[in-house]
């Protein structure tokens, strides 16, 4: 059977490597190339180049494209049934073949599309209608050879435990968030449980920063490539199926992922507006610094940016004093580096320096690349916005997606590494647990820390106090 090559070989600098499995020409009609480049074709033609034949087997940087993007136009489980149905027509032709040698050729092929399905896109065999026709033709292919029957169990058992391991990290998730409080009514009800800090947890910014990037690598290894497209599906205008936008909006995974940055701002804003000793507080926003800058290194840039949003968060920067005491250079270098302006320019260079010592790297370490997660969606979504998917004669727009699935496939690279550092429970539960300030109650400790300016900041605090204290 074919061998699946890493992510990092299947796109190269033009965005698509043409050279691996592709057969020496392409008879399938409805297609549109240029300069052997597939740019357009139609739904069904692209579907055909999908499926292997006796001599034939798609190139992996087309398989991936094509899964990826598929789901704007058809459900997976559509697709599927197309698949399997073409398969079976190949397979029925090779046996009318009086030489048996054709059917073991067609059938490893086979065998080998739907390895690779089960395991980029593992997520869309939660499906029952996918999973059963997955083991009709699986079984239908390995019949009468014992080593396919011995891959198809295989790959069946690879599938499964991944959507055993998806479901188990779900229930953690679930369980987080029905657990979760707000800090303001433990600080009421049991003033006493929330003794620690996280300095006390935790006093190497070093160790702190190794156990977000472990938190960063478990949360990102779990986002399906699919729904970053999923999370822009919009009506195809060629289906005329009502139901398919909320039926395949399923980004479970992404969303958890960016609640986690927003619960990471959060926590760094609670744990600087806390303190009632300003030293403290200024100690506190040191050592978030020092934190930043380790991620930074590391090549953690979404804990990094996290980390800079919940210090500029207005409870936070309006803390006048506290920040006088701060020195704000190394804070300087960093905000510089996630700088918003000329769109994210310097942030960019710094993940492209990342990325390239990803590929050269002779350790887990050097390996981790960790986007801004945020940026990296709203790049996607500006590529899915600024290019139409079809075309004015109907055909399927392949050039844009093949530029999407270079986008996923290098994201699809860094969530594959695996954390080189040690786990440290009681930090993860105290970051993953510890209930933080919700945006009312992060004003009113930063009013009570350093009191309010002006009318409006008056007012306010005297809302806050009377709504979150039951105080006049």
């Amino acid at each position: 059977m074919p061998q699946t090559p890493p992510f990092s070989a299947m796109f190269d600098s033009s965005g698509y490597n043409r050279n691996l499995y592709q057969s020496a020409e392409d008879s399938c009609g409805g297609l549109c190339y240029h300069d052997n480049n597939l740019l357009s074709g139609s739904l069904e033609a692209l579907i055909q180049h999908l499926v292997p034949n006796v001599d034939y087997y798609p190139d992996r940087t087309y398989i991936f494209t094509f899964l990826l993007s598929s789901r704007l136009f058809m459900h997976p489980y559509e697709l599927m049934a197309k698949v399997c149905h073409l398969c079976v027509e190949h397979q029925r032709l090779s046996e009318g073949d009086s030489d048996k040698n054709q059917m073991r050729k067609i059938a490893p092929k086979i065998l080998q599309l739907l390895t690779e399905w089960t395991e980029t896109f593992p997520y869309d065999f939660r499906d029952e209608r996918m999973m059963r026709n997955l083991k009709d033709l699986a079984h239908r292919m390995a019949s009468g050879e014992e080593t396919y029957r011995k891959n198809v169990q295989q790959m069946m058992q690879c599938l499964i435990r991944k959507l055993a391991a998806l479901s188990q990290y779900e229930e953690v998730l679930a369980k987080l968030s029905s657990t979760a409080t707000d800090r303001l009514t433990v600080l009421k009800t049991k003033p006493q449980s929330i003794q620690r800090d996280i300095m006390t947890v935790c006093s190497d910014p070093y160790t702190l920063a190794q156990q977000l990037t472990h938190i960063e690598l478990e949360r990102l290894n779990y986002i399906g490539p699919e729904e970053f497209v999923q999370a822009f599906v919009q009506k195809d205008p060629l289906d005329n199926d009502k139901t398919c936008y909320s039926e395949r909006k399923k980004t479970r995974n992404l969303e958890a992922y960016v609640e986690w940055f927003n619960r990471l701002s959060y926590l760094v804003a609670t744990e600087i507006c806390m303190p009632v000793k300003k030293k403290h507080r200024a100690r506190m926003i040191e050592y978030f610094i020092d934190v930043a800058r380790e991620c930074f290194n590391i090549g953690n840039f979404n804990s990094l940016m996290a980390i800079i949003s919940g210090m500029n968060m207005s409870p936070v920067s309006r803390l006048k004093k506290t920040w006088a005491k701060v020195k704000t250079a190394k804070f300087d270098i960093l905000e510089h580096q996630m700088d918003p302006s000329s769109n994210f320019y310097n942030y960019r260079t710094a993940l492209r320096g990342a990325a390239q010592r990803s590929l050269t790297a002779h350790s887990s370490r050097e390996k981790i690349v960790i986007p801004f997660f945020s940026l990296l969606i709203k790049d996607i979504y500006f590529l899915n916005e600024g290019c139409a998917n079809r075309l004015p004669n109907g055909h399927v727009n392949f050039e844009k997606f093949w530029e999407l699935a270079k986008q996923v496939s290098e994201f699809m690279t860094w969530k594959q590494v695996e954390c080189p550092f040690e786990h440290d429970r009681k930090v993860l539960q105290y970051l993953l647990s510890v209930p933080v300030f919700s945006e009312d109650a992060l004003y009113l400790a930063s009013y009570e820390s350093e009191g309010p300016e002006n009318n409006i900041e008056k007012d306010r605090w005297k809302s806050l106090r009377s709504s979150l204290l039951g105080r006049v």
